[in-house]
């Protein structure tokens, strides 16, 4: 692994208004000026946030390679406002596309991790419908897990979650990752359908390369060989990791991570 990048400062872009306006923090580092080129966007997963392990490590990459990287906290996230329960994946979109508006950059590489990757492929979508966008010159999908209200948690409820969904509006369910319990609200499940991706061919207009541990017990590898049939005209690579877990970032999950970014940048 990297030496941590040097110390940034934390601005905080206003989203939405009224009662839905909320501040996203955001760590951005801009390219160098001799490098022109590629900006590496982070898109964490459910309850991660901008500082974690491989975040760090996709900054500190864009650093040593005078390359732009862009990281922010949804919404009830980090260090951005906001109360979790209040997310969806239409509210977490726009404000990554509020984002990239705020910054602008030309050429992206988007770097999503587990829900995060479900976010990559909507901005894609949403970026290809625009006359003037930003370059999204790759895709690195971390664990990626598109449509996991649909196809991951729908059909594992109890009939006492159902219940519960119906008469309090939210479920939880006990995390291998923290003290407090995962929640899943029946608006996010709903959005979910909203959103989903895994319908018809999905056109990024990029290659993608999907990083897929097999020993993964949140999102099955079952999933990314799903997504893969429904990326069919686009260059993709699906590295299955033997005994790799959701998380991917032990020493070596984290060289791939920075290998196929890297790859994706000199593109």
């Amino acid at each position: 692994m990297s030496e941590a990048p040097k110390t940034q400062e934390t601005q905080f872009l206003s989203i939405g208004t009224g009662d839905q306006e909320r501040q996203i923090a955001m760590l951005i580092r801009p390219a160098t000026k001799k490098v022109a080129g590629t900006t590496f966007v982070w898109l964490s997963g459910y309850r991660s946030d901008m500082s974690g392990t491989k975040a760090l490590e996709l900054d500190a990459l864009a650093e040593r390679r005078g390359l732009g990287c862009i990281r922010f906290d949804y919404s009830g996230h980090g260090l951005s406002c906001g109360k979790f329960t209040n997310g969806t994946i239409s509210r977490w979109l726009d404000e990554a596309l509020a984002v990239l508006d705020h910054v602008k950059p030309k050429r992206l590489v988007l770097v999503g991790s587990s829900m995060g990757g479900w976010i990559a492929l909507r901005i894609a979508q949403e970026l290809r419908k625009r006359k003037k966008a930003p370059v999204v010159q790759g895709m690195v999908l971390i664990a990626p897990a598109p449509d996991f209200t649909i196809d991951l948690i729908e059909p594992n409820l109890s009939e006492a979650e159902r219940k519960a969904l119906a008469e309090k509006g939210y479920v939880e369910e006990r995390s291998e990752y923290s003290p407090e319990p995962n929640i899943f609200t029946r608006a996010l499940i709903e959005d979910g359908r909203a959103n989903q991706v895994l319908t018809g061919m999905i056109e990024t207009g990029c290659p993608v390369h999907i990083l897929q541990g097999m020993q993964d017990a949140d999102v099955p590898f079952a999933h990314a060989l799903k997504l893969v049939e429904h990326l069919p005209a686009d260059d993709v690579v699906l590295t299955l990791i033997r005994d790799g877990d959701h998380r991917l970032s032990r020493p070596q999950d984290l060289d791939r991570m920075l290998a196929a970014a890297e790859a994706m940048a000199a593109r």
